[in-house]
């Protein structure tokens, strides 16, 4: 049995081809499949079977349009309401693929019909054995079980302490253990790992799911550990649950000058891909800054910030428009209009006569220098980090929250910041598109008390 591991770091998530050196099972496979394929061409081997462990609430899935490109069997919960065909599965089904075992087990927490597979290559005697867990059992932790409703959280954390413990009982300690979430997604919570891998065992005796001999204990530490997750996750899961098509992942013609400044014009989302300097010294009015390509936050901001559903129109270079394409398709933003050109060069040509904006920029020794009294000190990081520390004085509105909350900052000249500099040059541009007088501080928050600013606690 080899296992390839397809990330997608944008979101934190992984995707499974699994196979026997002539057959695959692909688990819980992302919207743009050419990866997917491009893997199973590199493997050798033709993709029978694609599995999803639940209903995803952070991506559209691939599975539907790759189970029908390849006369696979879709291997979906029988429990899930769902609008397309599918094979239906259920708790302590076993599927042979090749000379592989598949096996179902029921493991309910991150949802409520979420599955898990025990996979055990036949051809060798006892094993080896792989567990594909989905949003259960991850490194460290578990999925997180506030995303089907409030008032399902709690009942769900407990059956999460349930599920992973009899997820654990299902393979030997050597299994090799892969799961979906966990390496950076939002749908993760609690004291999740940085690991690239583990196995059942190293999880018995280091995840908090499997050590804490309290469920009570267990579920409260759960609970209070859950935090704010993008917007865009609402309409995730209903889309899945009615089965999505295939996506344009071509970059389309540039708009022209004309129709770029019409819809600035008009105040519909244009989003400067650059980097947030070069956007802070200059830009096209009403556009805003999503920087691509610093770290991987571009994808879960972009979907978080931006009202669901409205016209987008990228700008920036060839390459870093193609990528933000596909990224946002993985999140069911289809299709993009984009304007496209190199670096600064871009103003010149896209737009030349729609009219420029920028804003001061600098760290914190600037904030010290020139900051008066009656400015206000802008922390859009989230609410647990504001409370871990922060600057005194500062007001918190998380950068997810701001475009509701912008005409309660007082009318002075807001310095903003976050941890690192992205959050805050997004909320600076967004500021700065509503006419607000911004400067953005493009620095890391832990420098903060060094450069003299007076933190607390």
């Amino acid at each position: 049995m080899d296992v390839v591991v397809i990330e997608t770091p944008q979101l934190g998530d992984r995707s499974y081809l699994v196979h026997d050196g002539s057959v695959a099972l692909v688990i819980d496979p992302q919207r743009d499949i050419d990866r997917v394929e491009a893997a199973a061409a590199d493997s050798g081997v033709r993709i029978t079977h694609v599995a999803e462990t639940h209903l995803h609430n952070d991506y559209v899935t691939g599975g539907l349009v790759l189970a029908e490109k390849h006369g696979a069997d879709y291997l979906v919960n029988a429990e899930d309401d769902v609008s397309f065909s599918r094979v239906p599965v259920t708790d302590g089904q076993v599927l042979r693929i090749g000379r592989l075992s598949v096996r179902v087990v029921a493991t309910p927490g991150h949802t409520h019909t979420h599955l898990s597979y025990v996979v055990t290559d036949d051809a060798h005697d006892g094993g080896p054995e792989a567990v594909f867990s989905g949003g259960s059992l991850l490194y460290g932790s578990v999925g997180r079980t506030d995303l089907v409703s409030p008032h399902d959280t709690a009942a769900l954390a407990h059956e999460q302490y349930a599920s992973v413990r009899r997820l654990a009982s299902q393979a030997s300690p050597d299994a090799a253990l892969y799961p979906t979430h966990g390496f950076g997604s939002f749908c993760s919570i609690g004291p999740a790992s940085h690991q690239d891998s583990s196995t059942l065992g190293e999880q018995s005796e280091s995840n908090h799911a499997l050590t804490d001999p309290s469920e009570d204990h267990f579920v409260s530490e759960l609970l209070a550990n859950i935090t704010a997750y993008p917007a865009y996750y609402a309409h995730m899961s209903p889309l899945n649950a009615a089965g999505v098509g295939p996506t344009a992942l071509d970059v389309p013609d540039s708009v022209d000058a004309e129709e770029l400044g019409r819809r600035l014009r008009s105040g519909e989302w244009v989003v400067d891909l650059r980097h947030r300097v070069a956007f802070a010294d200059s830009h096209l009015d009403g556009s805003v800054s999503f920087e691509y390509g610093r770290g991987d936050n571009f994808t879960s901001y972009l979907g978080w910030v931006i009202p669901w559903n409205q016209p987008l129109t990228l700008l920036g270079p060839l390459d870093e428009v193609e990528k933000a394409i596909r990224d946002l398709a993985r999140i069911g933003i289809e299709s993009p209009d984009a304007a496209v050109g190199p670096g600064i060069e871009l103003l010149r040509t896209v737009a030349p006569r729609h009219p420029r904006a920028s804003y001061p920029h600098g760290d914190w020794t600037l904030l010290l220098q020139e900051r008066a009294k009656e400015d206000v000190v802008l922390d859009v990081r989230r609410p647990e980090e504001f409370g871990a520390s922060h600057v005194k004085g500062a007001l918190n509105i998380p950068v997810y929250a701001l475009l509701g909350k912008m005409a309660g900052i007082p009318e002075a000249k807001i310095w903003v910041h976050c941890a690192t500099g992205y959050r805050a040059s997004i909320a600076a541009s967004l500021l700065g598109r509503a006419g607000r007088d911004v400067v953005l501080i493009d620095a890391r928050f832990k420098d903060a008390a060094d450069a003299g600013i007076e933190t607390v606690p």
